[in-house]
C-alpha cells in the first residue's frame, strides 16, 4: 500500500490543557515521525464549537460536549505526514480511554469518553471542514 502524505487536525481539549498535557501530546505525535505544521492556543466560543461539532447536533450529549469544549483553552495542531489520519488516530487511541490500547494518549491520560484529552480528524473531508472552523478567517 502506497503511503499518502496528508494533514490532520488535532485538538488538545480543555482537560488536557488544564492538566498540563500539551507537551506530552506533542511529543507523542512527533515521536512517531509526524510534523506539527501549525499550532494555536484558543478558546472556542459557543457558536464556533457548535459548528465544529455540528455532526453531533441531534445527539443527547451535544449540549454537554459544547459546554466542555468551551470551558477553557484548547491547543489546535495541524499535523502532517504519510497516512497521517490513521496514524494520528492510532496514537490517540479509542475514544473511550477504557478501550484504548495501552500506551496511547487516551489510555495514558483520558478520564472518560468526553474528557479524553484529544480530538483528531477522522477523514480528509473532516480535516478540511475542521481546519476551516478552527484556523479559517
Amino acid at each position: 500500500m502506497d503511503e499518502k502524505p496528508g494533514r490532520s487536525l488535532v485538538l488538545v481539549k480543555p482537560d488536557g490543557v488544564g492538566r498540563g498535557l500539551i507537551g506530552k501530546v506533542l511529543s507523542a505525535i512527533e515521536e512517531e515521525g509526524l510534523k506539527i505544521a501549525e499550532l494555536a492556543m484558543l478558546t472556542l466560543d459557543k457558536e464556533r464549537a457548535q459548528r465544529f461539532y455540528g455532526v453531533h447536533k441531534e445527539k443527547g450529549f451535544f449540549g454537554d460536549l459544547i459546554e466542555f469544549i468551551t470551558s477553557g483553552p484548547i491547543v489546535a495542531l495541524v499535523v502532517e505526514g504519510d497516512d497521517v489520519i490513521p496514524r494520528v488516530r492510532e496514537i490517540m487511541g479509542a475514544t473511550n480511554p477504557k478501550e484504548a490500547r495501552p500506551g496511547t494518549i487516551r489510555a495514558r491520560f483520558g478520564e472518560s469518553i468526553q474528557r479524553n484529552v484529544v480530538h483528531g480528524s477522522d477523514s480528509e473531508s473532516s480535516f478540511e471542514y475542521e481546519y476551516e472552523v478552527i484556523f479559517g478567517s
